[in-house]
């Protein structure tokens, strides 16, 4: 997990530079030129290589996630169709809800990721078709139950299982089933990454997962999720940004690597926001200094060397209290003590596109500027 976190941070800059250059490439390239295809192709190859980044960090439990309280039975039944598609014909797909589940607190993107990640490897089990069914329960759990399944402690939970009719595993296959790149199927059918994510997805929401299988028996996993204490149910829903809105303000870049600083200026210098730059926190301390009264908004990586971005918002707190920081990350290095309690909502995650970073500045600054949304086909480089 360490190794896969800290490689991970090093080739999210990485790809972070190639998809960064493509989305601007692409704006410059029309469709139907020559090379756009050639772009496009690159771009393709970069997302593949961000998923299975991010599944590395999420068996890793390294992946920035944004919990919130929800309602596990209308993320299952908003994935009903997309199931049913993904699964084909041969294969009878059923949700079975109950309707006093309790709600949870979770990341609604990741705990669709766990589903739609079971249900294909329900799939992946059942060549010739069968039945896969996704149910939900309240579950109590006493002393000898939880005993049963160590390492879990005796409390309520939301239960969500996936049950299949398929061929079953084995004790010795079961044993291996969680580990990255473990795999029975044929080669290039499969990562062996699906339910080693899963895995990372549920211990990292503070949840646990059981598997109940047998050779001809079919198989069934089932998650257990901590309660949402009663809070009410968050909007999953997130409206999808039509445009990106040019800005007047003043921002700070501070990130070591001169490939991401360089390109995350372009995108904001695209969007008519001005731009500083900073290699690290030190450096940046400076330039807040000279230029007091004219910076808006920090954006800065969260590793760095000489001052991290956690020590420079401690900083800054202290100093600039009324001044913004938005951070960049390529996993969850703020889940570590040094960096202190972090709002999800105050990350950035690596790689991201011109959209998402604009998106997420204004958010930060709090809302619209007085000048009007440009689409971000018509922004000019």
């Amino acid at each position: 997990g360490r190794l896969a976190g800290g490689v991970a941070h090093d080739f999210n800059n990485l790809l972070m530079i190639v998809s960064g250059h493509c989305e601007l490439l692409s704006d410059r390239i029309p469709a139907g030129e020559a090379g756009r295809s050639n772009v496009e192709q690159i771009q393709k190859a970069a997302d593949r290589a961000v998923s299975m980044t991010r599944q590395l960090l999420a068996f890793s439990r390294m992946q920035v996630l944004e919990p919130r309280t929800i309602d596990l039975n209308a993320v299952i039944a908003d994935m009903g169709k997309m199931l049913a598609r993904l699964i084909g014909e041969n294969i009878e797909y059923g949700f079975t809800p109950d309707t006093r589940l309790v709600s949870v607190k979770a990341d609604p993107g990741q705990i669709g990721q766990v589903i739609m990640n079971l249900v294909v490897n329900s799939r992946d089990a059942m060549p010739h078709g069968g039945n896969i069914t996704v149910r939900t329960r309240n579950a109590v759990l006493d002393r000898d139950e939880a005993r049963k399944r160590h390492p879990m402690e005796p409390g309520e939970y939301a239960l969500l299982s996936v049950t299949d009719t398929g061929q079953g595993m084995d004790e010795k296959t079961k044993a291996h089933i969680f580990e990255p790149f473990f795999t029975t199927k044929e080669v290039g059918k499969g990562t062996g990454l699906g339910l080693a994510t899963v895995y990372g997805i549920v211990k990292q929401s503070g949840g646990f997962i059981w598997v109940e299988s047998a050779p001809g028996k079919g198989t069934t996993f089932e998650i257990y999720l901590p309660h949402g204490q009663g809070a009410k149910v968050d909007d999953v829903e997130k409206a999808k940004p039509a445009a990106i809105q040019r800005g007047k303000e003043t921002i700070l870049v501070v990130e070591d690597e001169a490939a991401v600083r360089e390109l995350a200026c372009e995108f904001l210098k695209s969007a008519g926001y001005s731009v500083l730059e900073a290699k690290n926190g030190a450096e940046a301390l400076e330039t807040i200094a000279r230029n007091a009264t004219t910076i808006h908004l920090v954006l800065a990586d969260m590793i760095m060397p000489k001052m991290g971005g956690a020590e420079l918002a401690e900083r800054l707190k202290k100093e600039r209290p009324d001044l913004k920081v938005l951070f960049m990350s390529g996993y969850s290095e703020h889940a570590g003590e040094e960096s202190g309690q972090i709002s999800p909502q105050a990350i950035l995650t690596k790689p991201f596109s011109i959209a998402a970073l604009i998106g997420r500045v204004r958010e930060v600054l709090g809302g619209s500027p007085a000048s009007k949304a440009i689409e971000s086909e018509k922004i000019p480089r």
